[in-house]
């Protein structure tokens, strides 16, 4: 894909998006989990690992555990309304990208 300056964002928050996904499912299905497992499992560099932890953390969907962190009841909650935040911005960059192509 090309790179424009504006989309540059979008890309990065796309892939970050992406990574919190992956681990609330791995988490879900192999919690307890800690970084280096996660990292192993996800092939994921722990500092990325880390960080969307904290993350996910701050936000409530997953907790800390002696043994490794786990997903939080409003995990399963945010997933679902998440799923239906992607299928409004599918509906939305439609839009964008006919307007694009109307305007070449």
């Amino acid at each position: 894909m090309a790179k424009i300056s504006l989309m540059g964002s979008i890309d990065d928050e796309l892939e970050l998006l992406e990574r919190h996904i992956r681990m609330l499912r791995t988490l879900r299905e192999n919690e307890p989990m800690g970084i280096i497992r996660l990292s192993e499992h996800l092939r994921i560099p722990q500092h990325k690992i880390r960080y969307s932890l904290r993350m996910l953390e701050k936000e409530g969907l997953i907790k800390p555990t002696p043994e490794g962190a786990i997903c939080s009841p409003e995990a399963e909650k945010y997933i679902f309304e998440l799923d239906e935040a992607i299928a409004d911005a599918i509906v939305n960059l439609k839009r964008i990208r006919r307007m694009v192509r109307d305007s070449l």
